[in-house]
């Protein structure tokens, strides 16, 4: 059983995630504010923390990088805030995923399915295969139709930092500062030009990617 622990003002909504997600089989608790979250958070073992980023007492921003100071539990962000802006800081703050209100609840669970996968099995098998290409992480070696492809060292960091988080929403900010640097933060458009080189390279379909897939204006996700 899981334990989840949902963080969110909303009364109604806290009602309605803890009804489905007990359906679900999971455990659940839910708190009212940043600070009640947080306290929960810190006495009990948690595999999944659902929260709202606009809480009455602090920003849910300030929660997960206070929450980040001490635990790598899986966060899901649940917000009214519809802004690139509002998204990319709290992904590079440390959640793992992100969805606006409204939205529908099987999206909803299988977000949660999604984290709860990685969290339970956080070590990354060293082969990760997909229906169109496998990536061997210990080999640095990438197969596509059982033949060799060479990527440049920039795709292959780009892939291995999408692979090794599989699912999980990388923002253009962290893919620009561990690839290339910080002074890079700026420049999406070197990752829209190897992205697609990537996509080339790996992706049955380039132009409809099943495996490497854009969330504009934020940034990029690996599906297995």
């Amino acid at each position: 059983m899981s334990a989840i622990l949902v963080v969110d003002d909303d009364p109604n909504l806290s009602k309605a995630l803890r009804i489905t997600l007990k359906a679900q089989g999971h455990d659940v608790r839910t708190a009212a504010d940043g600070r009640s979250g947080l306290l929960v958070a810190s006495q009990e073992p948690l595999s999944l923390l659902i929260l709202d980023l606009g809480l009455p007492d602090i920003d849910g921003t300030t929660v997960i990088r206070e929450l980040r100071g001490w635990s790598r539990v899986p966060i899901l962000v649940l917000s009214a805030r519809h802004s690139s802006d509002d998204k990319v800081d709290a992904l590079d703050a440390g959640a793992d995923d992100y969805i606006t209100k409204p939205f529908g609840l099987e999206e909803l669970l299988a977000r949660v399915r999604a984290l709860l996968r990685r969290g339970a099995d956080p070590e990354q098998e060293p082969v990760i295969t997909t229906e169109a290409f496998t990536v061997d992480l210990d080999k640095r070696r990438v197969l596509k139709a059982g033949q060799d492809v060479r990527l440049t060292p920039t795709e292959w960091n780009i892939l291995e930092l999408l692979v090794r988080n599989p699912e999980k929403l990388i923002t253009q900010q962290q893919l620009l500062t561990e690839v290339w640097g910080a002074a890079y933060t700026r420049e999406a458009n070197y990752l829209r030009v190897y992205m697609a080189q990537l996509r080339r390279k790996l992706e049955t379909d380039p132009g409809n990617p099943r495996h490497l897939l854009t969330e504009t204006g934020i940034g990029y996700r690996f599906q297995p």
